[in-house]
């Protein structure tokens, strides 16, 4: 086992070695993706007169049910959509759907900054696959003038994750138009239950939802689930049920997961009080910021707040003093992103109060 220990050491002599932590309950949550504060609630989670709570068999066998195709309908419809197939993961979903819907003479091209989940998804297919720099259009349209294959697959996220920047949708619907055979895929993860007034995501907020081939959804953000839904046309689901390994090889996700998925649907269809209040403290935020003297942080119109700590050693330090201080803030290091752009990544809650915030702001500036 001497390559695995040697692998080890090298991460640890770089500063890389990562380590499971746990979370102090105690601490101001300015870190995880639980936007709206579902996670925390209890009757999402009631299971009710189900007959079974636990799986069977992927949904092939005897993993499918009513109520989940039921919830798959509802969803779709919230969203706009003609029909969407539920993954374990928004891994998996991007995975299952990228690594089958391209050919070997297709293409996929995809904003550097994407998840792995698309990279990794786009390298299992047999298409060529090719990045293009993050939120350049011009440099993406270069690519595609250069792409030589039956479809092209564009590949990109309305909210990235680690900056907390929209895609320019628009633009890349308006270069769609301008060339054959460009099928747009979005990753909403971010955008879900932050944008739009019912939390409906970035796509729709623009009422763009039926210029994009795909669209995936994930529950484990602002939703406080587990799993993702792929949206698109009824034969793109059907074409997943009989082509998407993730699906077809996986086992279901057991039925009470689901029903706190349609529950917490249910909640942003009735324009949950939480939607609104996480607009209005991602707005106090980006004011608070705005009129203190701190320079080195990158505001967004999303729930995913920036402040960049150039080093790992150095974004480790800061965040441990915040942390000190009973704030639940994370650094992102390199390689996960460019050396050079280490950074805190702080992300804004519904249930975050307005004191919490001035605190924490009171902080990062002591740290500058």
């Amino acid at each position: 086992m001497d390559f695995l220990s040697k692998k080890l050491q090298k991460r640890k002599e770089d500063g890389l070695l990562r380590k499971l932590s746990i979370t102090d309950p105690a601490a101001v949550d300015f870190s995880s993706n639980d936007y709206l504060g579902f996670a925390k609630l209890k009757e999402l989670w009631e299971p009710g007169t189900l007959e079974k709570y636990g799986s069977t068999g992927s949904r092939l066998l005897t993993g499918n049910d009513p109520i989940t195709e039921e919830t798959e309908a509802f969803i779709a419809k919230f969203h706009q959509a003609e029909a969407g197939l539920i993954y374990n993961s928004g891994y998996d979903a991007n995975n299952g759907l990228f690594s089958c819907i391209a050919g070997k003479d297709d293409i996929t091209i995809y904003d550097e900054y994407c998840h792995a989940s698309i990279k990794d998804g786009a390298r299992l297919s047999l298409a060529k696959h090719y990045s293009f720099r993050h939120n350049d259009i011009k440099h993406l349209e270069s690519k595609i003038k250069r792409a030589e294959g039956n479809n092209i697959f564009v590949a990109i996220e309305s909210v990235y994750s680690m900056d907390g920047d929209i895609a320019d949708l628009n633009g890349l619907v308006a270069l769609k138009e301008k060339y054959k055979n460009i099928y747009l895929i979005v990753d909403e993860a971010h955008a879900t239950g932050v944008f739009g007034d019912r939390g409906q995501g970035l796509v729709q907020h623009l009422g763009l939802e039926n210029k994009f081939f795909a669209r995936v959804h994930t529950f484990g953000k602002a939703l406080g689930c587990q799993g993702a839904i792929v949206l698109g046309s009824q034969l793109l689901r059907d074409y997943l049920i009989n082509f998407s390994r993730p699906f077809i090889y996986t086992t279901a996700l057991p039925l009470p997961n689901i029903l706190a998925i349609k529950r917490a649907y249910q909640l942003m269809e009735s324009r949950d009080k939480s939607i609104q209040l996480l607009k209005d403290r991602i707005r106090y935020f980006n004011e608070k910021v705005s009129s203190s003297d701190i320079k080195n942080i990158i505001t967004n119109q999303s729930a995913i707040q920036v402040m960049i700590i150039p080093g790992n050693e150095n974004a480790r330090s800061v965040a441990k003093h915040l942390q000190s201080k009973n704030f639940d803030v994370r650094p992102v290091l390199s390689p996960t992103v460019p050396i050079g752009k280490e950074r805190l990544r702080i992300c804004i809650h519904s249930y975050n109060t307005e004191s919490e915030i001035d605190r924490l702001i009171v902080e990062l500036k002591s740290i500058i």
